[in-house]
Order: structure tokens, then sequence, then C-alpha cells
């Protein structure tokens, strides 16, 4: 957090080197410069990933699915911490196994006027307790199967976030999702 409690984010250059901050509510814009993000993919013992619904209160891409959290790393906070962080707040949830599997996915994607670009790298992990949702964060949540995602993901009219549509096949490529049962 930055002064007054405003959320920053940390602005990078092409090469994905820090080059300052910025106050997340007037970087994101019909252009938004690069900065430093992150998604995680929360999975129960049973292998069922939790798949969130932005809130309608959102600036960014509301009411559409997405993977179980996203978020920015403060300035100087690894991003394992805001990780842990963001799914605690958003969520109430508390995260075991945390694995950084896409360190270097990016992406740019817009909509309804507001553009995101990102390096966001991608985390994956076991979820501990059941979601208590942040309505100003999260407007639903879902407890899907892996086959389930993969199939809306490539649904270009199923709701789906256009970062989670882009990392699900590198993420099954990877075989990092755990099984069911």
């Amino acid at each position: 957090m930055g002064a007054r409690g405003r959320e920053q984010v940390v602005l990078l250059d092409d090469d994905g080197r820090a080059v300052g901050v910025a106050d997340k509510e007037t970087v994101h814009g019909e252009t938004t410069p690069r900065h430093l993000a992150f998604s995680c993919y929360g999975f129960d013992s049973a292998g069922r990933l939790l798949i969130t619904r932005r809130s309608r209160h959102k600036r960014t891409f509301p009411l559409l699915w997405t993977n179980t959290c996203c978020g920015h790393p403060a300035p100087g906070e690894d991003p394992e911490d805001a990780v842990h962080r963001r799914l605690a707040d958003e969520l109430g949830l508390r995260a075991s196994g945390l694995r950084l599997v896409l360190p270097d996915f990016g992406y740019r994607a817009s909509f309804e006027g507001v553009e995101e670009n990102e390096l966001c790298p991608v985390f994956v992990c076991t979820l501990t307790g059941e979601p208590r949702p942040d309505p100003a964060e999260v407007e639903d949540f879902r407890w899907w199967s892996w086959p389930r995602f993969l199939e809306a993901a490539e649904d270009p009219e199923s709701g789906l976030s256009p970062w989670a549509r882009l990392q699900a096949s590198l993420l099954d490529g990877l075989g990092v999702v755990p099984s069911a049962g």
C-alpha cells in the first residue's frame, strides 16, 4: 500500500525490470503501462479448481469468471507473499504447497475500455478452508473440475477472463494440475 492506503503497482520495462511505481487506480485505463501482477490457481483436496467471478464493482474486467485469485505485489513485496495476502483478503483462504509454475507469463487484454498489460507469474496451490468472499472483490465462486475449466477456456463465449483462457492450456501442458481423487 502507498500513501493513505492506496494500492500501488510496480511498473516494468519491456524486460520485466522494475522502473517505478504507480497508484493502481490511475494506472489502468485505455492504455496501461506494463506492470507486475500474479495469478493463482487453487485446488481443493479432491482436485477441484476454485474459480471466481470478479465483483461488479471492479474497474478491470467486472463480472468475468477467472482463476482463483489475481492481484498485484506491492512495491518490495515478494510475489508469493502477495498471493497469500490476496487469498486471505479476497476469499478468507489459506494456501499450502504454493508453487510458481509460469514465471514469465505476460499478456495484454482490453475489456470495456480498460486495458491490462501485465507480467503475470502464475502459481498453483492447495486451498484450506471454505471460501468467504469479499463482495468488493468476488461476486461469486464455483468449484470446477479441471476438464470443465479447460472446456470453458476454449470457448470465447464462456465469460472467462482473457488471462485465464491463455493460462489454461499452458498449465495443462505442464501437467501441474492435481488429479481428482
